[in-house]
């Protein structure tokens, strides 16, 4: 048991270095998950509407909205996993992605 304990100690400090990278990458796995149920809703509210505004609608909140999302997050995200000690780093790292996986497959994503 504490060889698996230190080897994931190990990982963990390995991961510290790229943290910013890694938030970055579940801000977006995030919003990739979100996106069609937002894009639906977008389609039920603007769909009636004029080309261009539909256009500038879904340019405004896929480009903008979800670039300034990810830009404001991840360094959010960041912080707080690197405020993690080593041992909680891993676990919620592949807690998160799991669940974003599995929300990912429920909604017949991948």
């Amino acid at each position: 048991m504490e060889t698996i304990k230190g080897l994931s100690y190990d990982l963990a400090t390995l991961l510290y270095p790229w943290i910013s990278h890694i938030a970055t990458g579940l801000v977006a796995c995030l919003l990739v998950v979100l996106a069609p149920s937002i894009n639906r809703s977008l389609q039920r509210l603007v769909g009636a509407k004029v080309f261009l505004i539909r256009t500038s609608v879904f340019f405004l909140v896929n480009a903008v909205i979800f670039g300034l999302l990810i830009v404001w997050l991840s360094p959010q995200l960041a912080a707080g996993l690197r405020s993690l000690s080593p041992g909680w780093l891993l676990g919620v790292l592949s807690l998160s992605f799991v669940f974003i996986g599995v929300w990912a497959e429920r909604q017949r994503l991948i």
